[in-house]
């Protein structure tokens, strides 16, 4: 990654180099830790998969993925985390915080998403079969907006595997290495990573490393 920022720059250096230099100037890199596996069953299913872990899109706002996480403040206090995330360029849409991890959240977030993208009718939205995401509540909200709901078998993460990266990221990037006394001053964080340092500065892997907004700004 270090050398890909590098070249984004016009500074071309080899790994063994750049890898050299870091050790000289005390750098280390942040490494995402690999999560277990798991091990892959049937289950009943709220909704159909319709992905089949096929994460290829060929235009924005299509196909929607959504998760949770958590994260932590000062004082030990949890709080939740609702993400959106665009397939075509891995660019999320829409987050939010809360110290409530429930079918609201999930329902703001999405409203979000809504209010600030341009839809067209069919988009699918992707999630686990999470009780926030098989609620009445969020099921009947995804019918009035015309959104198809699809999801992941029981217990296998792999088919959602774009928030599980996504996610991984977040914590390792930013969610591990910074400490929050307020609720604000952790909304206020979060916002500036995803929305600015993600989408606009962070090279995505996914997109030939270009960021999400470079990708979507070259769609035609």
């Amino acid at each position: 990654m270090m050398r890909i920022f590098l070249n984004r720059k016009s500074i071309s250096l080899s790994n063994p180099t750049v890898h050299k230099y870091m050790n000289e100037l005390g750098l280390r890199s942040i490494v995402v830790p690999k999560k277990p596996k798991y091990k892959k069953g049937d289950c009943y299913k709220k909704f159909d998969n319709l992905l089949n872990q096929n994460f290829k899109v060929d235009e924005p706002n299509k196909i929607w993925c959504t998760d949770f996480t958590y994260m932590w403040r000062e004082d030990g206090a949890k709080r939740y985390n609702c993400t959106i995330i665009d397939l075509y360029d891995r660019s999320p849409v829409a987050t939010l915080n809360s110290n409530r991890i429930n079918a609201e959240l999930a329902i703001e977030t999405l409203t979000y998403a809504l209010n600030h993208n341009t839809v067209k009718k069919g988009l699918i939205l992707h999630s686990d079969q999470g009780s926030q995401f098989t609620s009445r509540a969020f099921t009947e909200f995804c019918s009035l907006q015309n959104i198809t709901q699809s999801m992941s078998k029981a217990g296998c993460p792999y088919d959602n595997a774009p928030m599980e990266s996504f996610y991984g990221t977040f914590k390792a990037d930013f969610a591990n290495h910074h400490s929050f006394e307020t609720d604000e001053a952790l909304n206020e964080a979060t916002y500036d990573y995803i929305f600015v340092y993600y989408n606009h500065v962070r090279p995505h892997s996914s997109n030939g490393y270009l960021t999400p907004f470079e990708k979507r700004f070259s769609y035609r």
